[in-house]
């Protein structure tokens, strides 16, 4: 399929750029560049614009002749988002509506959103499953949350094969190092804790240690961005069978904030200062996927497997790109 890929410069979708050459489709970003990388686009074609206008859009799927749009592009930060909840909500869903519109225009029935389980806040219990209730604490979770909401009137109204994919949380890199994570500013933790291992911090904090958790951090399922971009490949070649799609995606395993930390001082074999410091207000203590949905669906199984696998491919790339793509 040709397949219109926007945000396709940014850290999951570059990667599910790759994924679906490799699958044997036609991917076109489609990106303004704000976040993401020209570097992490490679060799496919690129359209650099904007979400706000449709006209470009359009213009776009014409052009492309798309049979599917991956939409990967919107603002990310949780913090941000409460500062700044009005350019959230223009950027995340105004700007969807805007794409939305656009693909009905040029009769592209297809979407895979990228979604998060920021939809549902703080959890009764985990593993989380998608029959949980929304719940989202920041106004970033609520525009995920509000454009599931709009792809369901999408498709019970017009007929718009969709899946929204709910990441816990992305990491690692190509396996080849080619194209890895650079956020500015980096708030993942993993490669803030490789940036330490690297002397570009003076150390990392941990965020409390009284958490009801087996070590008192924080635990967090994390999911190779690959295994995350296959999802999305999946997801795609299933809508000839169905219409409507929502999945999570996480390994269904959680590691704590300090089993992050000395996996990358494994990986590493380096030392660097940790600190502990005060919980952050919100925090929930643990977030764990359930993933039976879909690989029950469409058979879906994560092919990194461990904490160590996950931290060996982002410390190949942060090796490569000490500075990330700048470099």
């Amino acid at each position: 399929m040709k397949v219109l890929v926007t945000g396709g410069a940014g850290y999951v979708g570059s990667h599910t750029v790759l994924a679906l050459r490799r699958a044997g489709h036609h991917p076109v970003v489609f990106d303004n560049l704000s976040e993401g990388h020209r570097e992490a686009v490679q060799d496919e074609e690129l359209i650099e614009a904007d979400l706000s206008d449709e006209s470009r859009i359009r213009r776009a799927l014409e052009e492309t002749d798309a049979d599917a749009v991956m939409h990967f592009a919107a603002c990310a930060y949780v913090g941000e988002s409460v500062e700044h909840p009005e350019k959230y909500y223009h950027n995340n869903v105004v700007n969807t509506l805007n794409l939305l519109h656009a693909m009905r225009e040029t009769d592209v029935e297809r979407l895979v959103f990228s979604s998060s389980c920021a939809v549902y806040g703080e959890p009764a219990e985990v593993p989380i499953r998608e029959d949980f209730p929304f719940r989202p604490l920041s106004p970033y979770g609520r525009t995920k949350a509000a454009v599931e909401w709009i792809l369901e009137d999408y498709n019970s109204a017009y007929g718009m094969r969709y899946a929204s994919l709910r990441y816990f949380n992305a990491a690692g890199a190509a396996p080849d190092g080619g194209i890895g994570e650079d956020h500015r500013p980096e708030t993942h933790l993993i490669p803030i804790v490789i940036e330490a291992a690297q002397g570009q911090r003076s150390g990392v904090s941990i965020f409390g240690t009284d958490y009801p958790t087996r070590d008192g951090t924080c635990i967090r399922d994390y999911i190779h961005v690959m295994d995350l971009a296959r999802a999305h490949v999946l997801s795609l070649e299933a809508m000839d069978e169905r219409e409507a799609m929502a999945y999570n995606l996480g390994t269904g395993t959680g590691h704590s904030v300090r089993e992050v930390i000395d996996a990358v001082k494994e990986v590493t074999g380096r030392d660097f200062t940790v600190k502990e410091d005060d919980p952050r207000p919100g925090d929930p203590p643990e977030l764990v996927a359930s993933s039976e949905r879909i690989r029950n669906d469409l058979g879906w199984q994560p092919a990194y497997g461990s904490l160590q696998e996950i931290v060996q491919t982002a410390w190949k790339w942060h090796s490569h790109h000490p500075h990330g793509y700048g470099a």
